[in-house]
């Protein structure tokens, strides 16, 4: 009989959260508690133990997956649990789930089956309201760049610099680079026109061309994910650029006096939600960022905690390895000065046959039966795929688990016959993998995974990033394009272009760079499987997020504002008679 990820979640009884915060070794005065299952973390608790030795940081990523993913927070969780099961302290780190994928194609963020954080629904929907905290502290930067054009423009900027007594700003509204945002799946919103007005009226503002991005693409995110305390946040808010005035130079938050305000919304959210998995596992959640359109991480601070107060922390970065690993060993770990100790690289069956080329799965689309029956020849083909993200981790000097996500559709002889080819193989570095039945049974399902990963973390992590902070911009273009993702060469549009030029001339050229491509390919095009070479990447444009410390380059169609299928996810979302959450997945 099927159970559903939320009925098993429901059925599921969970210790109260005060229980698992003293478990983990945080104190009374450290939690916030949010409800009986959820509590905010004190950022107090790195003070109180800033002298112990950080734990293990192991990092979960993936190969190339399908549009549903391949299952990497299921073995986040369950790898958190099979550690636990061998009597290691331990703790999980994961994002908090948008809700425009909860509502449209993939669903909730939580894990699945027996390896999920809980209560799923909570963690899924709102949780303890950051992600509406970025949004509402995004869209008042938003009101203030037009107050300021409606105010400037209508009393001309010498009135309006004796009547407030400030400089006037001279904000060019065609340079405004700040979009507003929404947590939500809306492609009508991509592009719009603001402050339109009756005839010969201006009541409603000067108009002007804009759009909106999803909320886990905003600056403010990637900020909330990258600082390490609130006077980081601050002044990372105050850096944050949200266009150039008439002469061609940077507007920043900080000049638009907004700043503080900003910091003001989002001063609660700063501090992780600490859940449980549904084995009593002590989770952190905090932000949000995709790893296709920002750097697809959990936070530096929840790292940081949990490195404290943990043996071994459990953490992931978004898609494949080309993706939110990339941007975790280049961006993030620079940033926080700790690199990852091991790579868990989840694979399954119907990943590697999907990267062999022989099927063409889109989002939205049913999976063919047949991507679950035999076949050694799209298996093999696929093999190449999971090779390539192998050597793809080995060039950051780490070691590397190979965790294969057994679904219950899967041949027990293929996943045997993976397994041998992955051992077979012959690399620099010693490869372990284990067979991952997480999903069906949890922490049990994932002790083999668990005992290879403690072996991984014995050894000793030479882990580099691929580029330094100190090297140009191209430079760093270059070293994600050619040594991380294998491209024969690179092109720049004529706007990317001037655009590189122009960010160098203003001396932001020491930032690291955030690629946004597709997460279904290795290069810039969804229909290219496998592992690809020759290829030229294709930048089209670069937008500079000082605040977050990069300068994020977008390739190919990649788009920052995604849309809603034909039939979405939120068509199965209910309320039954007892008040109860039914249809979310």
């Amino acid at each position: 009989m099927f159970i559903s990820d939320l009925d098993i979640s429901q059925n599921t009884a969970l210790s109260n959260i005060e229980t698992i915060a003293l478990n983990a070794g945080l104190k009374t005065c450290e939690l916030t508690p949010q409800g009986k299952f959820k509590a905010k973390v004190s950022l107090d608790v790195i003070k109180r133990l800033k002298e112990k030795s950080d734990g293990k940081l192991i990092l979960v990523t993936a190969i190339t997956p399908t549009p549903l993913g391949e299952g990497k927070t299921v073995t986040t969780i369950g790898l958190a649990q099979g550690l636990a099961k061998h009597e290691q302290s331990v703790m999980a780190c994961i994002r908090q789930p948008s809700m425009g994928p909860v509502f449209g194609i993939k669903g909730g963020a939580a894990g699945g089956g027996y390896s999920q954080v809980a209560p799923m629904e909570e963690l899924n929907l709102h949780l303890t309201g950051d992600i509406h905290a970025v949004t509402s502290a995004h869209n008042l930067a938003s009101a203030a760049i037009d107050a300021r054009l409606f105010h400037e423009q209508k009393n001309g900027y010498a009135a309006f610099s004796e009547k407030t007594g400030m400089t006037a700003l001279k904000i060019d509204p065609k340079q405004v680079t700040w979009r507003r945002v929404i947590d939500h799946n809306d492609r009508s919103l991509r592009m719009i026109t603001v402050g339109k007005n009756a005839p010969s009226k201006t009541i409603n503002g000067f108009e002007r061309e804009d759009g909106f991005d999803i909320t886990a693409a905003s600056e403010l995110m990637a900020i909330l994910a990258l600082s390490t305390d609130l006077f980081d946040l601050r002044k990372r808010i105050g850096n944050i650029v949200i266009g150039y005035n008439l002469d061609g130079q940077p507007v920043t938050t900080e000049d638009l006096k907004v700043a503080g305000a900003m910091t003001v919304i989002m001063k609660a959210a700063i501090e992780p939600t600490l859940m449980q998995t549904l084995e009593g596992v002590p989770t952190l959640i905090h932000s949000g960022p995709f790893a296709n359109i920002a750097h697809g991480n959990s936070s530096i601070i929840a790292d940081n905690i949990a490195l404290k107060l943990a043996d071994y922390t459990v953490t992931e970065g978004g898609f494949g390895s080309d993706m939110g690993f990339e941007k975790a060993c280049n961006i993030k770990a620079q940033y926080a000065g700790v690199g990852p100790d091991c790579a868990v690289l989840v694979a399954t069956l119907r990943g590697l046959k999907a990267n062999s080329g022989k099927y063409n799965l889109a989002p939205g689309q049913t999976f063919p039966s047949s991507i679950s029956e035999p076949d050694e020849a799209a298996l093999l083909a696929g093999f190449e795929n999971l090779k390539w993200h192998i050597a793809n981790v080995h060039k950051y000097g780490i070691p590397v688990v190979v965790a294969i996500n057994r679904f219950p559709q899967d041949s027990t002889h293929e996943l045997e016959q993976l397994k041998t080819m992955i051992t077979a193989m012959n690399t620099p570095y010693s490869i372990k993998v284990a067979i991952s039945d997480a999903f069906c049974s949890g922490g049990k399902g994932a002790l083999e995974l668990a005992s290879q990963v403690i072996n991984a973390c014995e050894q000793p992590s030479n882990f580099k990033p691929l580029y330094q902070l100190s090297q140009s911009l191209e430079e760093k273009i270059m070293a994600i394009s050619e040594i991380g993702y294998g491209a024969a060469n690179v092109t720049l549009s004529e706007q990317a272009k001037t655009q590189l030029k122009n960010f160098t001339d203003l001396g932001f050229s020491g930032l690291a760079l955030c690629m946004a491509k597709t997460p279904l390919s290795i290069t810039t095009d969804p229909s290219i499987k496998g592992a690809p070479s020759d290829f030229t990447l294709p930048i089209r444009e670069l937008k500079l997020c000082a605040g977050a410390g990069f300068i994020y380059a977008l390739c190919g169609d990649v788009m920052t504002m995604p849309g809603l299928s034909e039939k979405p996810a939120f068509m199965n979302l209910d309320i039954d008679q007892q008040g109860n959450i039914t249809g979310l997945s």
